[in-house]
């Protein structure tokens, strides 16, 4: 697999790859009690953060996609993490192998539109530079916003699961033709 991050341009964002950089602001958000709340439960430490960054530049050379950085256009400011993972969870029916979509931005940026602007990106690169299929996510019951957004992506429920040893849901979208 190759290591090469793809940049990808919105109107207001640039989705590019993690550097050693990001660090600071990528911990701040994860230790934010606010985004925290649907992602691990409790703020994240700095250990648990490097590990994430880490992870997530690792994706892709491992599986040739991964998470994007999203950083805003006009200020360079740290918007947050989109992008796809397959993290083996042992959920039931099994996403092993199938790119799990993903979106946890900084709480200065929720209600903003950026998720939607940023995934619909990763989306259209999912469909048009890899031969995957379907992609799935999975989203804590009352994370309305969440939700929304993934119907709005073209997610349709597909069924419930146990992640973290808490009920949730799994979503799951099919390649879009219109990107072809």
């Amino acid at each position: 697999m190759t290591e090469t991050v793809p940049v990808l341009e919105t109107e207001r964002m640039i989705l590019r790859a993690h550097t050693q950089n990001d660090f600071e602001a990528f911990a701040a958000m994860r230790a934010d009690p606010i985004v925290a709340k649907y992602t691990t439960g409790k703020p994240a430490s700095l250990k648990d953060s490097w590990s994430k960054l880490l992870q997530y530049r690792g994706l892709w050379g491992i599986l040739g996609y991964g998470y994007w950085v999203a950083e805003e256009k006009e200020t360079g400011r740290f918007i947050g993490n989109i992008g796809f993972g397959d993290f083996h969870r042992g959920l039931s029916p099994s996403i092993d192998g199938v790119p799990e979509a993903g979106w946890v931005l900084a709480s200065w940026t929720h209600g903003r539109g950026f998720a939607s602007e940023g995934a619909q990106a990763a989306l259209r690169w999912l469909d048009t530079q890899t031969a995957y299929e379907r992609c799935v996510c999975i989203i804590a019951p009352d994370n309305q916003a969440s939700k929304r957004l993934a119907q709005k992506l073209g997610f349709a429920f597909l069924t419930h699961t146990f992640f973290m040893e808490e009920d949730t849901l799994m979503f799951e979208r099919k390649r879009s033709q219109e990107n072809l």
